[in-house]
């Protein structure tokens, strides 16, 4: 896996480690266990799923190069990606609207022992304001567009990495600045649509 993503582009040492550190097989269920280190996303249930490797080396790849210490993630999902962050930045504060995801993904946590994420069970687009501001913010869900809540959550100097669009998406980098946001598209992509509400 690891060398299939230095031949996609990813170069950042520290994320390559991580990700060949880090037992991607127990984010799945057992039975998709086998195809865990392939080049594909996988179901996790509940409509969603568990990115490719490429993505999520790709989009933390990106996140890492402002350098953030405490970071926002949207979309706990499996935990897979929360746990590739958490042992790159100093804090990360996950939020999941569904309970049973996150219970999963906090089990996997403390299996790893890793010990400096935060979990919340709520809306992702509305973000974490009273745990801001971020050095910077991951999306794992497609919004149809840019949530201002969660630029607004951006520190001056900090980054939002987010995945944009209905039928046709792409991944979003913002940048906030003295001045105001710069958005810059970086590729197509496909996650899951950005969907309101929690569920228990």
């Amino acid at each position: 896996m690891i060398e299939r993503l230095r031949e996609q582009g990813i170069t950042d040492l520290h994320v390559l480690d991580t990700m060949l550190s880090t037992p991607r097989h127990i984010f799945v269920d057992e039975a998709l266990a086998h195809r865990a280190y392939e080049d594909s996303a996988l179901p996790i249930g509940h409509q969603q799923t568990l990115s490719q490797p490429y993505i999520v080396a790709r989009m933390t790849e990106i996140l890492l190069q402002v350098s953030p210490k405490k970071v926002l993630e949207i979309g706990t999902g499996s935990g897979y990606q929360t746990a590739i962050l958490a042992q790159l930045v100093e804090r990360v504060y996950s939020i999941e609207r569904i309970q049973p995801l996150l219970d999963k993904a906090k089990a996997r946590a403390k299996l790893l022992n890793l010990n400096n994420i935060q979990f919340r069970h709520s809306d992702g687009g509305m973000g974490w304001a009273e745990r801001g501001p971020f050095d910077a913010i991951l999306s794992a869900a497609a919004p149809r567009f840019i949530p201002e809540e969660l630029k607004q959550q951006l520190a001056i100097g900090g980054r939002l990495v987010i995945p944009v669009g209905d039928a046709k998406q792409q991944l979003m980098v913002v940048d906030r600045t003295d001045d105001g946001f710069i958005e810059t598209a970086i590729e197509p992509v496909r996650f899951v649509p950005l969907v309101a509400g929690r569920l228990i």
